[in-house]
């Protein structure tokens, strides 16, 4: 079981994914969990009803009393909401935000000082439980609480310690990751309609394929490319496959997709960077 004390700031769906591993996973009890907004009382009604925590609006939260603080509201409201944080939490309290694009730096420079704050991004599979979440300690975080949010992350899936320098490249292969895969599926449900299956057969033969084949990468001592060796005969129907694959994109497709993403987070990271620049 995990001891301790949880507010999540935002009642959206990313705070109820995690709020649903929490309890699901039963390292938690409900009581221990409490949700806030600033007045949308029916969402706080509907999270408390359905997972049976403790839910409050942002006024009515007694802040000494959390030991964990989830930022999981709009990233457009961090302003404010570090300022409200400043004059209510001390150091010993620990601050993990799910906010893309919200650097601890930019977290710590508003906040008092040597503030425990640790970045996470989850991604949308956390809705099932499935995310592949990474995990960014800020400059003035003790080892445990990092271990702390791997263990709480992993309510939701798997969890993995990553610098933040790399937030960015993780945000272009697990981010934004999902969607490459419903891509794929698409044009596999596309090309199996019209061979002639109807589309929820070929929906469901191909989304077997593909976790039948990630659960081989995460089982098997093998690597990717050792598993597609395996598995492509010479002059076969793989290699035909893979052939048409690479002659139209094929991997360097995969390269750009995953850099354009990257590149993409990187530039929007360092907008709220440039408003901190612009105050001092």
């Amino acid at each position: 079981m995990i001891n301790k004390r949880i507010a999540f700031l935002g009642a959206g769906n990313m705070a109820e994914a995690i709020i649903s591993g929490f309890v699901q996973s039963g390292k938690m009890k409900p009581q221990q969990i409490t949700v806030t907004n600033r007045s949308n009382q029916e969402r706080l009604n509907e999270l408390k009803g359905r997972y049976n925590i403790q839910a409050v609006t942002k006024d009515q939260l007694d802040y000494s009393t959390i030991d964990i603080f989830i930022l999981a509201m709009k990233p457009k409201d961090i302003d404010s909401v570090l300022e409200d944080l400043r004059d209510k939490i001390t150091a010993d309290q620990l601050l993990v935000s799910v906010l893309a694009g919200i650097s601890t730096s930019y977290m710590e420079a508003n906040l008092n000082d040597s503030q425990q704050v640790i970045r996470v991004m989850p991604n949308t599979s956390s809705m099932i439980q499935e995310s592949a979440t990474a995990v960014s300690p800020g400059k003035h975080v003790a080892m445990d609480q990092v271990l702390l949010a791997k263990e709480l992350m992993k309510c939701i899936g798997e969890a993995y310690i990553i610098d933040e320098d790399m937030m960015d490249m993780y945000t272009g292969i697990a981010g934004s990751g999902p969607a490459y895969f419903y891509n794929l599926m698409e044009h596999i449900e596309e090309v199996g309609h019209q061979a002639g299956f109807e589309r929820e057969l070929v929906r469901e033969i191909g989304a077997q394929t593909l976790y039948g084949a990630a659960k081989m990468i995460l089982e098997q001592e093998e690597t990717p490319a050792e598993l597609r060796k395996n598995i492509t005969s010479p002059n076969g129907t793989t290699a035909a496959g893979l052939d048409a694959l690479n002659k139209h994109g094929g991997g360097m497709a995969i390269i750009e997709a995953v850099k354009s993403a990257a590149a993409r987070s990187k530039e929007l990271s360092k907008e709220p960077e440039k408003k901190l620049a612009l105050q001092k």
